[in-house]
């Protein structure tokens, strides 16, 4: 019957707060709740997470939504996020009124006339009182909440288990009250907290420690090896711990290596860490599942003996700029470390072809490589990792001068499950490389071939007629042109992400392509392309209906008339970057939010 409501008669609240815990996506759940008040109650209840912009009068706005949204557990506060503001797209058809992406501030934030645009204690303050039942708080870069706000904070928020305070200058006393009231706190991040020195770790770790599972510290030049000591003896349960600080010493790290027997991630970048701290690590740290050393200056090979005698368990290994380890330590990770799935050798210029052939012998569960700026690594290293490590999901190679074809090769025929592989610079892989990957990587989704200048049309039509992209990046491969980008456009229908910058013969006739074959790209990048006009644009665009991102700076054939088209024609558009001279003032008015200038006025 016309008028009878069908489900609000007969579906309890309960079932429907049901239903709206099971949407994940926030633009669905905002749909839902416009049926009517009923569900605009009910999706309030169940809302427990909270993302907001500090950027436009926080403080107000975090009292508002403590009225309304009474069950939220998690929120999430970015000093960087900037406040989203009306975007004009064009004009209905058949009317005069433009299109708006608009957002409309609550006349209580209006009115707030003493409200900054930055959160401070009293938005702080509001949040502790608004939602007791928080267990999750990202506070990031918020620079003006003090130790007044945080103590609110854990004075009413006993339940909280996550607190991040990335670049929040509070102290001491907010930090003992968070160990003091916070009895169930597992995960704490201190990045860039310049106000907290040893006095308020070492009262949070004795009040807390208990329970705490994570911390991470960078940059709080006033914490040192007394608050390693005493995480050391009151965290116990300690799983994750960062730390980059040139104020920690081995001593520190000792106490947490002997004192934190679950620990299974550690990243260190600390200067001042020897071998002596890695070795105790290597001995009291058997649960160590992932381990990251970046621009270790003074500790050699004998650290990585200990973690290959000693952490049978790990499984992801990052070293960056370690100048002091060779070929040995890596083999002497190899032969301890045989459930190792991850591994990233950034510039690490002693480490060489020898020490990556003993990971391709021994660790035949690698899944993900990544090797960056590592010049005496060749061929035969990854002919190895081709023979033993099958299950190879992801390659990385950036600026590996002695690597070429016959090295792709060898990892398309052996590692056929290969899913991601991301070359830059690597002037020496060409088509013989690639058209083996397509002929062999069936499950290739993401290539990116980054200024591989050797690579053509014939690498192209053999990963179109090959594999089924979602992501491409070629920017800088100037021998490809509209035969490459046509393989690409009718092989890859699924490609939602293409860089395609600086090639130079690519024209109108691959972007028809392109929009005739991918109708699903949200992103792409033409810059540099210098025989692409707006004709072409015009006719990817007619397709794309889907485009949020276009990147064309430095096309000449490419006027306002084709910026104003992109900007019309395509109703999720978010960013466009392309020079100031090529918007026009009504383009301007229209779209100024969402374009981006490479220059602005020089």
């Amino acid at each position: 019957m016309r008028g009878y409501d069908r489900i609000n008669s007969f579906l309890p609240d309960e079932l429907i707060l049901e239903i709206f815990r099971r949407i994940h996506a926030k633009s669905n759940r905002d749909a839902c709740s416009l049926v009517c008040k009923r569900w605009l109650g009910l999706e309030r209840i169940s809302r427990d997470k909270l993302r907001i912009a500090a950027s436009c009068k926080p403080d107000a706005l975090t009292k508002l939504l403590a009225r309304q949204f009474i069950n939220v557990k998690n929120i999430y506060i970015d000093e960087r996020l900037p406040f989203p503001l009306p975007v004009s797209f064009g004009r209905r058809r058949g009317g005069d009124q433009p299109r708006f992406l608009s957002v409309n501030l609550p006349r209580a934030l209006e009115d707030e006339e003493t409200s900054s645009h930055s959160l401070s204690d009293a938005g702080l303050i509001a949040i502790g009182e608004g939602f007791s039942k928080l267990e999750k708080l990202s506070l990031i870069w918020c620079s003006n909440v003090t130790n007044a706000g945080l103590k609110s904070i854990a004075e009413n928020c006993v339940s909280l288990r996550s607190l991040d305070l990335q670049g929040c200058y509070v102290g001491d006393q907010g930090l003992a009250a968070v160990g003091v009231c916070c009895k169930q706190l597992e995960d704490l991040n201190l990045r860039f907290c310049e106000g907290v020195t040893d006095a308020g770790l070492i009262e949070l770790a004795f009040s807390c420690g208990s329970t705490l599972q994570s911390l991470e510290i960078s940059a709080c030049t006033r914490i040192t090896d007394l608050s390693l000591e005493a995480v050391g003896s009151h965290c116990k349960n300690l799983v994750t711990l960062s730390l980059d600080s040139e104020q920690i010493n081995n001593k520190g790290v000792i106490a947490v290596a002997k004192g934190c027997r679950l620990l299974k991630v550690l990243k260190l970048q600390c200067i001042n860490v020897t071998d002596e701290a890695l070795q105790m690590v290597g001995m009291y740290s058997s649960s160590l599942e992932l381990l990251a050393l970046h621009s270790f200056q003074r500790f050699t090979d004998m650290s990585l003996y200990a973690i290959g005698k000693g952490c049978k368990s790990l499984k992801n290994l990052t070293l960056s700029d370690c100048y002091y380890l060779s070929d040995k330590g890596l083999e002497a990770v190899a032969s301890g470390c045989l459930e190792l799935t991850h591994l990233e050798v950034n510039g690490c210029h002693n480490i060489g072809t020898k020490g990556l052939e003993s990971i391709g012998r021994s660790c035949r569960n690698l899944l993900e490589l990544a090797l960056l700026y590592c010049q005496k690594i060749g061929n035969e290293a990854l002919a190895e990792i081709g023979r033993g490590c099958s299950n190879l999901q992801a390659l990385h190679l950036v600026d590996c001068s002695s690597i070429s074809d016959d090295a792709i090769c060898s990892i398309a025929k052996g590692c056929r499950n290969l899913k991601k592989l991301h070359i830059r610079r690597c002037y020496e892989v060409g088509n013989k490389g690639i058209i083996a990957v397509g002929e062999n990587c069936k499950s290739l989704t993401d290539l990116s071939l980054r200024y591989c200048d050797r690579v053509g049309d014939e690498g192209m039509i053999a990963i179109g007629q090959g594999c089924s992209l979602t992501h491409l990046n070629v920017s800088g491969c100037h021998r490809i042109g509209d035969v490459g980008m046509t393989a690409i456009a009718r092989g890859c229908p699924s490609l939602t992400y293409l860089d395609a910058s600086v090639l130079q013969d690519l024209g109108d006739a691959g972007m028809a392509e392109l929009g005739e074959g991918c109708s699903s790209l949200k992103d792409i990048v033409l810059s540099h392309c210098r025989q692409i006009t707006d004709v072409g644009l015009s006719y990817l665009i007619n397709k794309c209906k889907l485009l949020q991102t276009c990147h064309m700076v430095y096309c000449p054939h490419i006027s306002s008339a084709g910026v104003a088209t992109v900007i019309s024609s395509c109703p999720d558009i978010k960013k466009v970057l392309v020079e100031k001279w090529k918007v026009s003032p009504r383009t301007k008015r229209r779209a100024g939010s969402i374009i981006s200038y490479l220059c602005v006025d020089l």
